[in-house]
């Protein structure tokens, strides 16, 4: 009788065990979340967080298996296709015995633990955005829950068009969602918003802030691949107002191959406190002073660049804030960004109360503005190019 308790109780057992872990896979659970804190030390538990991947199907509703390639290296003849389909991705565990490196914060260890891992596979592709010859390429950084934005952007400023012969197109550079309940049902809308539009550039890997850097590299690869003939490039956030009518009446008069414009700081320190966004430690960054670099919010850059600069990121490690990345870039190739006036990325004053934020006569002559909600982007557009009367007229080009 015993006996036969014993394996009614361990049927009763295995059976509760089956249950538990058919719940857990039906529900998608990362590898990452499968573990306690106890079992996982916190530099797994943060690569988990950066670096996870999950997968994505290439199609529109169907999953499809994905080739295992290996990333080309940098030379003159560059590949004629996006040429990372799959991911091997360590942690670089020879760091963890320096000294230096344990005095490093948790999200400093987790980015230099995996700083190495340097390209990732393209989940969505528009090759065709390149095709034939366009003046202006408008690149967007957005992120997968932020529909509203790029909606607004479409019917705005990143409105595909033609000015006098010119071509404008317009792509969104996008990672995957942070969170993992937000990452099948925003995939499958991300999908669907491209088969409407067909503008999304998205890669495997997590749209962290410190993954931005990330970004700008497979941009820029992406770029030297797809895109031989876009003779500029405005490349900015999507929180920001830009008029494309003033960026051409600018270039009329600015035509370089080596231009690089935008709100430049010029002899920036790197922040040293430790509860600001933008904080370095010094053991990562030792010098006092960044090289000149454009803020992110928004730039303009000849497209005879973006090669030079492809090839200078490859001899630079990567650096956990994009925009003083590409002034590093920039520094390589001896270019010097050009400050200019018409690009607010702090707002049209730094004082974010002030009316002059919200007057549209200061819009007007403007190159970009940053920063502005959906809303406030559509109703700052649509006053701009009304019938509005200003007292007198800023020269800014």
């Amino acid at each position: 009788m015993l006996q036969w308790k014993r394996r009614v109780y361990k049927s009763v057992c295995i059976t509760f065990c089956l249950v538990i872990m058919l719940t857990v896979f039906q529900r998608g659970t990362s590898p990452g979340l499968l573990f306690t804190q106890s079992s996982m030390d916190s530099e797994e538990l943060l690569s988990t967080m950066k670096r996870d991947t999950y997968p994505v199907p290439n199609g529109f509703w169907a999953a499809k298996t994905v080739e295992q390639v290996t990333t080309a290296s940098v030379t003159d003849a560059y590949p004629t296709e996006w040429d990372v389909n799959s991911i091997n991705c360590t942690a670089n565990s020879n760091l963890t015995n320096l000294d230096w490196f344990k005095t490093m914060e948790p999200n400093f260890k987790q980015f230099l633990l995996y700083r190495h891992c340097r390209y990732f596979p393209m989940i969505i592709n528009n090759p065709q955005k390149c095709s034939g010859d366009i003046e202006l390429l408008i690149v967007v950084k957005s992120i997968i829950t932020q529909h509203d934005r790029r909606d607004v952007i479409r019917k705005t400023w990143g409105k595909e068009k033609e000015v006098n012969g010119k071509k404008i197109r317009t792509v969104f550079l996008l990672g995957t969602a942070m969170k993992e309940e937000e990452r099948a049902n925003y995939q499958k809308l991300l999908e669907f918003e491209n088969q409407i539009y067909g503008d999304i550039l998205q890669w495997n890997f997590l749209d962290s802030f410190f993954n931005l850097t990330l970004k700008e590299v497979h941009f820029l690869k992406w770029m030297t691949i797809y895109c031989q003939h876009v003779r500029y490039v405005f490349k900015g956030d999507d929180d920001v107002f830009v008029s494309p009518s003033n960026i051409f009446d600018f270039l009329d008069d600015n035509s370089t191959p080596d231009l690089f414009v935008g709100d430049v700081l010029y002899k920036a320190r790197p922040i040293r406190k430790k509860e600001n966004k933008y904080y370095i430690p010094s053991s990562l960054y030792s010098k006092n002073l960044y090289p000149p670099y454009a803020g992110g919010g928004g730039f303009i850059m000849a497209g005879s660049l973006v090669k030079r600069l492809f090839k200078a990121s490859e001899t630079l490690d990567l650096y956990p804030i994009d925009d003083v990345f590409l002034g590093m870039c920039l520094e390589v190739i001896q270019v010097k960004p050009i400050l200019h006036e018409g690009f607010k990325t702090f707002g049209i004053v730094k004082n974010k109360n002030s009316k002059m934020n919200k007057e549209p006569c200061f819009y007007r002559s403007m190159l970009v503005v940053h920063k502005l909600l959906p809303a406030e982007l559509l109703q700052m557009w649509e006053l701009v190019h009304s019938n509005l009367t200003c007292s007198r007229k800023i020269n800014m080009l």
